[in-house]
């Protein structure tokens, strides 16, 4: 049996996870304009605008360190 995924798989699976981040990242920037606008619309900045702020901030630079890693290097060390 051969266990080991092809090279096609492997190309596939790296561009799909990466093209999952990259729709993460545009999203978050989208949410986090939004959030930005709705807050300082009104010209007043409560302490529910400042932690939606914040906590969206903080998911989106948890988000940033998720960058999935390329699998063809994962899979050159397992030889």
């Amino acid at each position: 049996m051969n266990d080991r995924p092809s090279f096609e798989m492997l190309a596939f699976l790296s561009n799909l996870r990466n093209g999952i981040w990259l729709l993460g990242i545009s999203s978050w920037i989208f949410g986090l304009c939004d959030r930005s606008y709705a807050s300082f619309s009104d010209g007043y900045l409560s302490a529910l605008d400042i932690t939606q702020l914040f906590t969206a901030s903080f998911f989106f630079v948890s988000w940033l360190f998720l960058k999935p890693t390329s699998l063809k290097v994962l899979a050159a060390s397992r030889k």
